[in-house]
C-alpha cells in the first residue's frame, strides 16, 4: 500500500491521527478543506526535499512525512506566530526586544535526538519547507560543528590519558562552548542602531556571521574543524529561527559519585556539564525544544530510560556504509562499535534526566537561566505541548518518542 498526497482523505487521517497532532492545539473543526489541502502541498514540498514521491509513499516514508516532519514544521510555525507575539508586545516597553532591522531576534530551538536518527535529515528539510512554505528564514547548525580542532582533541586525550571517553569526538567536554555561545550571540543581538546613523552605518551594522563546520571525513573518519574559508555566511538580521541539533543537547550533570558508578571516565564529563558558563549556558540560549527519545523496535512504548544503544549503534552503522558506498572516508564497522561504546555511558547518565524534564514540558524558564536546569520553564501536560507555558516567554518542548525503525510511535510520556 501506498500513499499519495493527492488523496486528501488520507493527508487528513495521516495526520489528525498522528501521536504529535495534539501538540498543534488544533480542534476537529479546524480540521478544515483549506487547511488539509495546504497539509498536502507542504507534504509535496518535504517530499521534495527528502527525494520522496509524494504521490507514492510506503508506509514507513509516509510516517516520517505526515506524523513526524510536517507536525514538527507546523510546531515550529506556530512557535515562531508565539515568539514575534511576545516581543511585539514588549516592543513598546523597550527597544532593545527588537533587531535593528525591526524584527525580533532569531527564535533558538535546540533538537536533542540520539545519534543516528535522523536530526540532520530533519532539520534541514524544516529549514527548507520553513522558507518554501512559510517564508520563514531558518538558520540551522549541529553541536558536533563546534567540536575541537583536532589538535585541540589530540590535546584533551593526551590530558586525559586512560579515558576513552575524551579520546575522541563526540562526550561534553570535546566541543569549543565558547564558540558556539559566540555564534548563537551574535543571532540574538538586539541594541538598535544610534538615533539619526546615516544608512551606511546602518547597513555596516548588519554583519554576517560565519557559522562553523565541522568535516567529519576528515583524518579517516575521525574528522576535523572544517577550513574557515568552506563556513557559510549568513546573516542574523535576516534570520528567524536557528535550529541547534545534537545528540547531547540538554544533558545535565548527575555528580561525579553517580558518574563513577557508571564509568570511571565518566566524572572528567560529568565536570565539563557542571563547570559554570559552559554547557549550562549553551542550553539557556535555547528557547524551544524538540526532544526525540528512542525506545524499543515495533513500536513498543517504554518506561523514560537510557536511549537503546544497540538502536544508535544501528543507526550509525546504516550511516557509515551510506558513506563509505558514496566513497567518502569513512570509520569501519568495528571502527563504529568501539566509537559508539564511548557514547553509552552519557546516555546511560544524562538521557533518563532529559526524557523526565522533556515529558512535564517547558523550555527556556526561570529555572534555566538561574542555573537550574532546563525544559523547566512551561506548565506541564497539555498546555506545554501547545506552548500555552510560553505566554509569559518561557518556552515550550515538543517530546517526541520514535522505534527502532524511526517511527513515531508517541508524542510525550507518562
Amino acid at each position: 500500500m501506498t500513499m499519495s498526497n493527492d488523496d486528501l482523505d488520507a493527508v487528513r487521517a495521516r495526520v489528525a491521527r498522528g501521536p504529535l497532532f495534539p501538540s498543534l492545539a488544533l480542534t476537529p473543526e479546524d480540521v478544515t478543506p483549506e487547511r488539509v489541502e495546504d497539509w498536502s502541498a507542504l507534504a509535496g514540498r518535504l517530499c521534495s526535499h527528502l527525494g520522496l514521491d509524494a504521490r507514492a509513499l510506503g508506509d514507513a516514508d509516509a510516517s516520517r512525512v505526515y506524523e513526524l516532519y510536517l507536525p514538527t514544521h507546523l510546531w515550529l510555525v506556530r512557535r515562531l506566530e508565539a515568539h514575534r507575539a511576545r516581543h511585539a508586545a514588549a516592543s513598546s516597553a523597550s527597544a532593545a526586544t527588537t533587531t535593528p532591522a525591526g524584527r525580533p531576534p532569531a527564535l533558538v530551538v535546540g533538537l536533542s535526538a540520539p545519534q543516528g536518527c535522523g536530526k540532520t535529515t530533519l532539520t534541514r528539510a524544516l529549514a527548507r519547507s520553513l522558507a518554501a512554505h512559510a517564508d520563514v528564514a531558518a538558520v540551522v547548525a549541529s553541536v558536533d560543528d563546534f567540536y575541537l580542532t583536532a589538535a585541540e582533541q589530540d590535546a584533551l586525550a593526551r590530558a586525559n590519558p586512560g579515558n576513552e571517553l575524551l579520546r575522541f569526538r563526540g562526550n561534553p567536554g570535546t566541543h569549543d562552548v565558547r564558540l558556539a555561545l559566540d555564534t548563537l550571540a551574535a543571532f540574538d543581538e538586539t541594541a538598535a542602531p544610534e538615533p539619526g546613523a546615516p544608512e551606511r552605518a546602518r547597513r555596516e551594522e548588519r554583519k554576517k556571521v560565519l557559522l562553523p563546520r565541522y568535516d567529519k571525513s576528515l583524518r579517516g573518519g575521525r574528522g576535523d574543524r572544517a577550513p574557515r574559508a568552506t563556513w557559510p555566511e549568513v546573516d542574523p538580521l535576516a534570520t528567524d529561527v536557528f535550529l541547534l541539533e545534537g545528540w547531547m543537547l540538554g544533558f545535565e550533570p548527575v555528580g561525579s559519585a553517580v558518574a563513577a558508578r557508571i564509568h570511571p571516565g565518566l566524572p572528567a564529563v560529568d565536570a565539563e556539564l557542571r563547570r559554570r558558563g559552559g554547557y549550562d549556558a549553551l542550553h539557556a540560549a535555547v528557547r524551544d525544544w524538540i526532544v526525540v527519545r528512542a525506545v524499543g523496535g515495533g513500536g513498543e512504548k517504554k518506561a523514560p530510560a537510557a536511549t537503546p544503544i544497540a538502536s544508535v549503534r544501528r543507526w550509525r552503522l546504516e550511516q557509515e556504509r551510506e558513506a563509505r558506498a558514496e566513497g567518502k572516508p569513512t570509520l569501519t564497522d568495528e571502527e563504529v562499535a568501539d566509537f559508539v561504546e564511548r557514547f553509552a555511558p552519557a546516555y546511560e547518565a544524562y538521557a533518563p534526566g532529559l526524557y523526565a524534564r522533556a515529558a512535564r514540558g517547558g523550555g527556556r524558564g526561570a529555572k534555566a537561566r538561574e542555573g537550574g536546569g532546563v525544559l523547566e520553564g512551561a506548565a506541564e501536560g497539555k498546555g506545554a505541548a501547545e506552548g500555552e507555558g510560553a505566554a509569559e516567554g518561557e518556552g515550550a518542548t515538543l517530546a517526541v518518542a520514535v522505534d527502532g525503525d524511526r517511527r513515531v510511535v508517541e508524542a510525550g510520556w507518562d
